[in-house]
């Protein structure tokens, strides 16, 4: 898939602004790891030689997801990461900046933002997508409503709101004691309704009580269960995956290609949830999409209940041809009013893909300048 970058050109990095915001969910989204609400968010502005790129660092405000966290992940780019951007004099492309990184070990989600800015600028310096850079095949792909953990009257009334809204994918969030009941009722309910659940890693393959639970929710005809178990219970997921009837698929456990190739080797999975900010970038991702068509591997795109700037750059990635199973993707009034740039809209179940230069969205002053707690500017030194 075309993903080189332009031949003999150099791009120098004259600057990077770093800007923290605080935004508030339209709709707080409960897991089996907690409640968010609030969603700090990174910004990040990569001025280049040839035009200014964008990019968003998706760490949410507590390490409850990954390790990663907005404070961290602030720390770590104006510390670290930025710096050593900065150090280097120009490079050839894209792939040459981020090398200067690699000596940072981890803090993926803050080096996929980087990531991300530089290939906006990049490409919009050669006037292409990233969805064509990417090898996108499609120019809009299906929303996903997430819901709450909760009753199954809260559940029930939730997906009813998407469903009316135009949602044909629901993912609900599931837990020991908030799972069967509320998804028996939302089968029952909606049938016509691809639903999925996740638990974010709640259950234990060893808890006969959890392993009874799981296999009552496969008899439910769910489209996919993702990350049932702990990320680390690659062996436990093997041995559901060959249980359950229901596609297993994996998000937390896949945080990039050395842990994607061991499940794919044990059999941990039916599929798998592409986040790119966890997997360290949207080159990254990429690969993932490529080894699990190849492998004959489902794929969901994953969302971070990140801003209209991130939601651009992951419809990217999921109009690619490999995602088959129900995403996370929803419009722009599920998560911020009024959001960072023009909002994605949902129409007749389906998010266009943006097709200008870069991510083709642009940040719009008056909402950033609300939102704005603090910013830094870092040059060459």
């Amino acid at each position: 898939m075309p993903r080189e970058m332009g031949g003999e050109v150099t791009m120098e990095i004259r600057g990077v602004e770093l800007l923290r915001l605080d935004l508030v969910l339209e709709h707080s989204l409960r897991t089996s790891a907690g409640e968010h609400a609030k969603r700090p968010v990174l910004l990040l502005y990569v001025h280049t030689d040839g035009a200014t790129g964008i990019g968003e660092c998706e760490a949410l405000e507590e390490p409850t997801y990954t390790e990663e966290y907005a404070d961290g992940a602030e720390a770590v780019l104006a510390g670290h990461l930025i710096p050593r951007l900065l150090a280097g004099g120009p490079c050839a492309d894209v792939q040459g900046a981020l090398a200067r990184l690699a000596p940072v070990r981890g803090h993926q989600m803050a080096k996929a933002g980087l990531e991300m800015a530089l290939l906006d600028a990049q490409l919009r310096t050669e006037g292409r997508s990233l969805a064509s850079h990417l090898g996108a095949t499609r120019h809009e792909v299906p929303g996903g409503a997430n819901v709450s953990l909760g009753r199954p009257d809260e559940v029930l009334a939730a997906i009813g709101e998407a469903v009316a809204a135009g949602y044909r994918r629901v993912k609900c969030k599931i837990a020991p004691g908030s799972d069967l009941e509320p998804l028996s009722a939302a089968r029952e309910a909606f049938p016509e309704v691809a639903l999925s659940a996740d638990a974010n890693g709640a259950y234990e393959l060893a808890d006969k009580s959890h392993r009874a639970l799981l296999r009552q929710i496969d008899a439910l005809g769910l489209v996919a269960l993702e990350q049932p178990l702990a990320p680390e219970d690659l062996l436990g997921h093997r041995d559901l995956a060959a249980e359950l009837d229901t596609p297993v698929v994996l998000d937390e456990s896949v945080t990039g290609l050395a842990s994607l190739a061991l499940a794919l080797e044990l059999g941990a999975c039916d599929g798998v949830s592409v986040k790119p900010a966890r997997l360290g970038g949207l080159l990254l991702a990429a690969e993932v999409h490529d080894r699990c068509v190849a492998a004959g591997v489902h794929l969901a795109i994953g969302g971070m209940l990140e801003s209209g700037i991130g939601r651009a750059a992951a419809l990217a990635v999921a109009a690619m041809p490999g995602f088959d199973l129900p995403g996370d993707l929803g419009a722009s009034d599920r998560y911020f009013a009024p959001d960072l740039c023009a909002p994605h809209l949902l129409r007749d179940g389906m998010l266009a893909v943006p097709s200008g230069p870069g991510l083709g969205v642009e940040p719009v002053a008056g909402v950033l300048e609300r939102a704005l707690a603090r910013s830094a500017v870092f040059r060459p030194s």
